[in-house]
């Protein structure tokens, strides 16, 4: 067995090696997508709102860690405040006892937070906080049944799992759990007849869907959290990437006046640095569940509420809050949509253009000309979707711009800037996307041959996988 090097070393002698290593010891698929993407560079910082390559390359970063970064990476106040709880050798996790640091991010929180929730149920994810609030949810109301929305996207452990409305997740892990059951996003009527049957605990959403950025429709929300009430089910938002500032405000939930009787946070609220996940939850929820010394550990994980993530978190509010990131972020995003917004008018294959804060994207279809149109298909036919990275693909190896598509099979491509972003970085990205959504409509012969290739290669690799049978 060979010695482990201190990280110092290791970063200065092995770095270049982490395709081969990812390829022999981690995920190899996700290398050949990389691979076919160009997306395969050795990353070596990364600094505020952009990462830098090893040839010293520097590239925008709208995908942030799926909304991890909104500060940025290694934002300096974030990683002083877990070296200050480091040098202090504080008591971390006395699992039977409790330490300061988790108790203060829990009132912090809480004053930012409705008045609706009182408690907070830490974590170390999103898929944790979200599979807490399915648990409290069934304990507090006695009641069997989850509804989540389609197209919904909660976390990827079998219980949040659960609740995915995206099948390509789902696929080959069932039986999911029982008494989970689908209802469209945005349709209050289907909602209300769910709910008459008296046996759901808890709706559960997320204000802004984070695949495909759907954005709910006018008075969907209220009306839900309304319906709730009445039939006796929770109203659970999950804000695991729209909370902290995303949407231009500190909680999503705030542009609808809502009150949610669980909140679910993750993603930003530790800058990045420490994996972290929260539940706020009502009071009367919160004391229906923990109703007892002997079930005062009802739920819990080993890591949650660790100082170095509390501390990490509370640095972040300070920042968010000193720094203005929530209005900024407000301003931003204004600003993108109405840069980009114009897309729509002036390109056949931009379908919209729809965003709120820093949440954004851009939804493609096809051209209305014939020729435009059947190539279009050809590459839809092999692969669903594909043409939103004939977007991506050049906006990153021509204009140094990391971004994403939404979602499987979807012709959506998102952003989730830095809350820090710089509006020259703004209009950077809306020129660029101008630039590469005119090449893309004209679907020269080399981006669709592209686009081919990356159709058969995962039309082959998903067809080895069914030949080969499981051990």
């Amino acid at each position: 067995m060979n010695e482990v090097a201190a990280i110092p070393e290791l970063l200065a002698r092995r770095t270049g090696e982490e395709m081969a290593l990812n390829d022999g010891h981690l995920n190899p698929q996700m290398g050949r997508i990389l691979r076919t993407l160009g997306f395969d560079r050795s990353w070596v910082r990364g600094d505020r709102a952009h990462l830098i390559d090893s040839d010293g390359k520097r590239y925008l970063d709208l995908i942030g860690g799926y909304g991890v970064f909104a500060l940025g990476r290694n934002h300096p106040e974030v990683v002083s405040a877990v070296q200050d709880v480091m040098a202090a050798g504080t008591a971390n996790l006395p699992q039977l006892g409790v330490t300061l640091l988790t108790g203060v991010l829990a009132e912090q929180l809480l004053a930012r937070a409705p008045d609706s929730v009182a408690a907070m149920v830490p974590a170390n994810s999103g898929t944790e906080a979200v599979e807490a609030a399915m648990k409290i949810a069934r304990a507090a109301t006695g009641r069997p049944r989850l509804l989540y929305a389609d197209h919904a996207f909660h976390g990827l452990t079998l219980g949040a799992l659960s609740l995915n409305g995206n099948e390509e997740f789902r696929e080959g892990f069932g039986p999911l759990l029982p008494g989970c059951d689908r209802v469209p996003f945005g349709d209050a009527d289907a909602l209300e007849r769910e709910l008459a049957r008296e046996d759901v605990a808890a709706l559960i959403v997320e204000p802004v869907q984070g695949k495909g950025v759907n954005l709910p429709p006018d008075g969907y929300l209220a009306a839900a959290q309304s319906l709730c009430r009445e039939s006796g089910a929770l109203f659970v938002c999950d804000e695991v990437q729209t909370g902290l500032g995303r949407t231009g405000r500190f909680l999503a939930v705030e542009h609808w006046d809502l009150a949610p009787d669980m909140i679910c946070l993750s993603k930003a609220l530790s800058g990045g640095l420490i994996p972290i996940g929260a539940v706020l939850v009502s009071r009367n929820a919160f004391d229906r569940v923990f109703d007892g010394m002997e079930r005062a550990v009802r739920h819990s994980s080993t890591f949650a509420g660790n100082d170095l993530a509390a501390a990490a978190a509370l640095a972040t509010l300070r920042v968010l809050e000193r720094d203005g990131l929530v209005a900024r972020a407000e301003r931003m995003g204004k600003l993108l949509l109405e840069l980009t917004g114009p897309l729509v008018e002036r390109h056949e294959v931009v379908r919209d253009v729809r965003g709120l804060g820093l949440i954004w994207a851009i939804e493609l279809g096809a051209p209305n000309g014939a020729a435009g149109r059947s190539l279009f298909r050809a590459v839809e036919h092999v692969q669903p979707g594909l043409f939103a990275q004939l977007i991506t693909v050049p906006l990153f190896h021509e204009h140094h711009i990391l971004c994403q598509v939404a979602g499987h099979r979807l012709n959506v491509v998102k952003a989730l800037p830095a809350l820090l972003i710089e509006e020259a970085d703004v209009r950077r990205f809306a020129e660029a996307l101008a630039d590469v959504v005119a090449t893309a409509e004209r679907m020269p012969r080399a981006m669709t041959r592209f686009g081919m290739r990356m159709a058969r290669g995962t039309a082959r690799a998903h067809r080895a996988r069914q030949r080969t049978p499981a051990r």
